[in-house]
């Protein structure tokens, strides 16, 4: 495919393998996701009360902080090595590098400060 190191869409290496691990994760986590959210509770039952209660058990909240973590990498990582096989190179490959892994980190944060102030860790 490209000439250098190679993507998360070609065979071989921690960043395809990372791909790869990250997405079996989202699967079973969004599975666990719309089984509590969609079918355990119902949609009319789901209240913020009830999401603040959820997220002070230390395995859901541990579990959704995770997911966001994973699904922030697995994005960013795709739209990346997406760009990449397209053709992007040199400093635009370098700016977007640098612009993905700052909103990456900027969602990431932002997320984990929601859920802290959702379990009552910070007020």
């Amino acid at each position: 495919m490209s000439a250098g190191a190679p993507t998360s869409f070609e065979r071989g290496g921690r960043m395809w393998l990372l791909q790869r691990v990250t997405a079996a994760f989202l699967v079973v986590v969004l599975a666990f996701h719309f089984f509590l959210l969609h079918f355990y509770h119902h949609a009319f039952e789901i209240t913020l009360m009830g999401t603040q209660t959820r997220m002070q058990d230390v395995g859901y909240f541990a579990t959704m902080w995770l997911f966001l973590v994973t699904a922030t990498f697995h994005g960013v990582n795709g739209v990346y090595n997406a760009l990449v096989n397209q053709g992007i190179s040199g400093t635009p490959k370098t700016a977007v590098k640098a612009i993905l892994g700052l909103a990456g980190l900027l969602l990431i944060a932002q997320g984990t400060r929601v859920a802290l102030y959702m379990n009552g860790f910070l007020a």
